[in-house]
């Protein structure tokens, strides 16, 4: 029997209308996050339904970030925003107040149960005399999967409220990326066992929560905040800690990468690395988180293992 390629054409078109029609589309192009970790476990929460739209893309930072005439769009007609909190993107503040934006901003640092860490200050992590330490708390609170697991639940909860339709499908995903946090931390767990307890120096403090999370402890940072150079006070107190804790690494920033580093470890034994806490580097998407996180750890032992 010959292949009619017209009838098939028409019946798949026909059926791809069909999928059309009935695909759940209600928050497919109306949910904002704020940078693309946060953006990850959205896009987890919303697989099958639509992927928000991420403010913070690339290799951009959050510190210093300026909006786009299309994130301000995508602000406008939000139905859900999501951020960490104003600490993180204090570049959302004015926006979110001048488009009215307030009841639809989901908040995750307030999310029920999250470790909620203050900012470290004292010796290597002790504010620059051209700067200091803000904030109540330390605003990276996505960096320890304990966190996630409790924000995926903040997400799934908001989502469900401005598209009820797909409630059963946030909540299967919210389900599956909970599971596979836990699994993600048991993998964490085993690639860090053997450096644990070998010092190391951040070129921001980025990293408690991923520390606090996994048992690991940076002995200090390079600078208080991103774009606030260290004074030569905090470059010596550096230095002194490399050589009194015998720090092994000394990691830079994808965003960041400076010669800073290579002129704290001047004279010292310490090796260089590169830890990426956005996942700048790393395609949009649900298992951008999960490669973060797994990034982080990998860099660490990798560096922390030589010699």
């Amino acid at each position: 029997m010959a292949f009619n390629h017209g009838f098939f054409s028409a019946v798949f078109g026909a059926a791809i209308g069909v999928m059309v029609m009935v695909l759940p589309v209600a928050a497919a192009s109306n949910v904002v996050a704020s940078i693309k970790p946060i953006g990850s476990l959205v896009a987890a929460v919303m697989d099958g339904v639509g992927r928000p739209h991420i403010l913070v893309g690339g290799n951009g930072s959050p510190h210093g970030y300026s909006l786009k005439p299309s994130d301000a769009a995508a602000l406008q007609r939000a139905d859900v925003i999501f951020r960490v909190g104003p600490d993180l993107e204090n570049f959302l503040i004015a926006p979110l107040e001048s488009f009215s934006a307030a009841d639809r901003v989901t908040t995750l640092e307030d999310s029920p149960g999250l470790v909620l860490l203050p900012p470290r200050i004292g010796g290597a992590f002790e504010a620059d005399d051209d700067g200091d330490q803000s904030g109540a708390i330390d605003p990276h609170i996505w960096l320890d999967p304990a966190n996630a697991r409790i924000m995926v639940g903040t997400i799934a909860d908001a989502l469900v409220r401005i598209d009820p339709d797909n409630e059963a499908v946030y909540r299967a995903n919210a389900a599956e990326t909970d599971t596979a946090l836990m699994a993600l931390t048991a993998e964490i767990e085993g690639i860090l066992a053997p450096v644990r307890g070998k010092p190391f120096v951040v070129f921001h403090d980025a990293y408690q929560y991923f520390e606090h999370g996994f048992d690991i402890e940076a002995a200090g940072s390079i600078v208080v905040e991103p774009g606030t150079p260290p004074g030569a006070k905090r470059l010596a107190a550096i230095r002194d800690a490399l050589t009194r804790l015998k720090a092994a690494c000394v990691f830079a920033e994808p965003e960041f990468r400076s010669a800073l580093v290579d002129t704290v470890i001047e004279g010292s034994s310490a090796r260089t690395g590169v830890l990426d806490p956005l996942g700048s580097e790393l395609a949009d998407g649900p298992d951008l988180y999960f490669a973060l996180i797994r990034n982080l750890a990998e860099g660490l032992a990798d560096c922390l293992a030589e010699g």
